[in-house]
C-alpha cells in the first residue's frame, strides 16, 4: 500500500500567532553556546541564575525534610494551595516582614507558576500590565500568550535604577490591571527605596491596581540597604507577594515557589476565587518538595552568610573589571547576583553577545533582550562563577573590547 506521504500533501501544523511576540532572551542566546559547545568549545557562562552550577550546594537540612517526607509517602497529589505546614511557614514569615491583611497563601512550581496564574486570573486580551523596562521578560512572555500588552515603564540608570515615577504615572491608562515591581531587581541588582515604593503603593491605590511583588532576591542583601516589601507600607493595597526557595535556598530546579495576595478583602475576594480556580484545575505543585519551606524559612540560615560573602567579594571584582576597562560603565548592584553594565559601542548589543560568544566563549545576555531605554546598550552579567572564572570571562570580554572597537 502507498504510504499517507505519497497520496496526500503534508500541511504543515502552524504554531500560534501570539507566539511571534514570546521571547526569552536568557534561553534563546543559550541555544547558539549549545552550538559553540558541541563544537567541543568549553563556554564561559555568566548568562543564567543557577547557583548550583557553580560553587553553591544545596543546604543538607532541606534534602533530608524532602527524602524524609519521600520515605512517609508523601508522593500523591498535594493540596491544590499547598500542604498545611508550608502555607503557615510562608505566612509567618510574610508576617515577620511586615506583612498584614494577608487573604491568602498559595503554594506554586516555581515563582514561574505563580506569575503565570496570577496573571492569567487577572488579565484580559487588550488590557495591559506596567512592567519594568528593563524587566525580567517572563511577565511580557505570559502577557504575550494572554493576548494583553507589557507597558513598559522607566527604571533610572542614572537613579540607580529606581522606578521613574513620573513615567509609571504617564503610562496608567483604562486598560491598565497591574503594576509589576522586581525588587531585588533582575537584571540590574538594585534595591528600591522605601520612598519609591511607597510612590508605587499610592499610585496603585489611586487607580485600583494590583501590585506584583517579585522579591525572590529579598535575602540576597549585598549592602547596607535593607529590603522593604512593598506589601508592608500599603495594607490596603491588593499585592501579590511572590517568593521561594530557588535563589537564597539553593534549590531552583526543586520548582518551589509561592504567592501571599494581601490588601482589602473585599477588593481582593473575586480575584483571589479566579486563583484558586486555576489552583484546583492544575491540581497542585511539587509535593514532597514543599515539606522543605517550613525547615527553610524556620531553620538554619548558615549557608545565607557564606553565599553572601561570596557574592559580595564576586560583585566588587565585577565593579573592578566595569570601572577598568574601556567602554563600560557599572551602576554598582545592592542586591541579588546580576550586574547591567552599560556599553559605549557602535552596533547592538545582541550583535556584541553574539560575536563575544562565537570568538571568546563567554556566554552574556543582552540587554536588548530585558527592555532596555531606546538608545542605550547594556548586557547582563551573572557573577555567581568563583573568581577564577569570572576573571578569565573579563579578561576575555576586555580583550574582545579592544579588538573590536578602538
Amino acid at each position: 500500500m502507498p504510504s499517507p506521504e505519497s497520496t496526500s500533501q503534508v500541511r504543515e501544523i502552524f504554531a500560534a500567532t501570539r507566539l511571534a511576540q514570546v521571547h526569552y532572551a536568557i534561553r534563546d542566546i543559550a541555544v547558539l553556546a549549545e552550538e559553540v559547545a558541541r563544537q567541543g568549545r568549553p563556554i564561559l557562562p555568566l548568562n543564567i541564575g543557577d547557583p548550583l552550577k557553580f560553587d553553591f550546594r544545596t543546604p543538607p537540612h532541606l534534602i533530608e525534610a524532602v527524602t524524609r517526607a519521600m520515605r512517609d509517602g508523601k508522593d500523591g497529589y498535594a493540596p491544590s494551595a499547598g500542604i498545611d505546614e508550608a502555607i503557615e511557614a510562608i505566612r509567618a514569615q510574610a508576617e515577620r516582614q511586615g506583612i498584614g491583611n494577608i487573604q491568602s497563601v498559595f503554594v506554586t512550581q516555581g515563582v514561574s507558576e505563580a506569575v503565570d496564574l496570577c496573571l492569567t486570573a487577572l488579565v484580559n486580551p487588550g488590557e495591559d500590565v506596567l512592567t519594568p523596562s528593563p524587566e525580567y521578560p517572563l511577565y511580557s512572555a505570559v502577557l504575550a500568550k494572554l493576548g494583553a500588552e507589557p507597558n513598559g515603564y522607566a527604571l533610572k540608570e542614572e537613579s540607580s535604577w529606581q522606578p521613574d515615577l513620573d513615567d509609571l504615572a504617564r503610562r496608567i491608562t483604562s486598560r491598565t490591571r497591574a503594576i509589576v515591581v522586581i525588587n531585588p531587581n533582575n537584571p540590574t541588582g538594585a534595591i528600591y527605596s522605601q520612598r519609591t515604593l511607597e510612590g508605587i503603593a499610592e499610585l496603585a491605590r489611586r487607580h485600583g491596581l494590583v501590585i506584583f511583588a517579585d522579591e525572590i532576591y529579598d535575602k540576597l542583601v549585598l549592602d547596607e540597604t535593607p529590603h522593604v516589601s512593598i506589601a508592608s507600607l500599603a495594607p490596603d493595597v491588593p499585592v501579590i507577594t511572590l517568593n521561594g526557595l530557588s535563589k537564597a535556598y539553593l534549590v531552583p530546579g526543586w520548582r518551589v515557589g509561592w504567592a501571599v495576595a494581601s490588601g482589602d478583602h473585599r477588593a481582593l475576594k473575586p480575584y483571589v476565587e479566579g486563583i484558586h480556580k486555576l489552583l484546583r484545575s492544575r491540581l497542585s505543585a511539587n509535593h514532597p518538595e514543599q515539606y522543605a519551606i517550613r525547615p527553610a524559612l524556620q531553620g538554619r540560615q548558615e549557608h545565607l552568610q557564606e553565599m553572601l560573602f561570596k557574592l559580595r567579594s564576586r560583585r566588587d571584582l565585577t565593579m573592578k573589571f566595569c570601572k577598568e576597562t574601556p567602554r563600560l560603565s557599572c551602576v554598582n548592584p545592592q542586591g541579588a547576583f546580576y550586574a547591567f553594565p552599560r556599553l559605549e559601542i557602535e552596533g547592538s548589543d545582541e550583535d556584541f553577545v553574539r560575536q563575544l560568544l562565537l570568538e571568546k566563549r563567554v556566554l552574556a545576555v543582552h540587554g536588548s533582550g530585558f527592555g532596555q531605554a531606546s538608545g542605550t546598550r547594556h548586557f547582563r552579567i551573572v557573577f555567581l562563577p568563583d573568581e577564577e572564572t569570572l576573571s578569565q570571562a573579563y579578561e576575555s570580554i576586555g580583550a574582545f573590547l579592544r579588538e573590536h572597537y578602538r
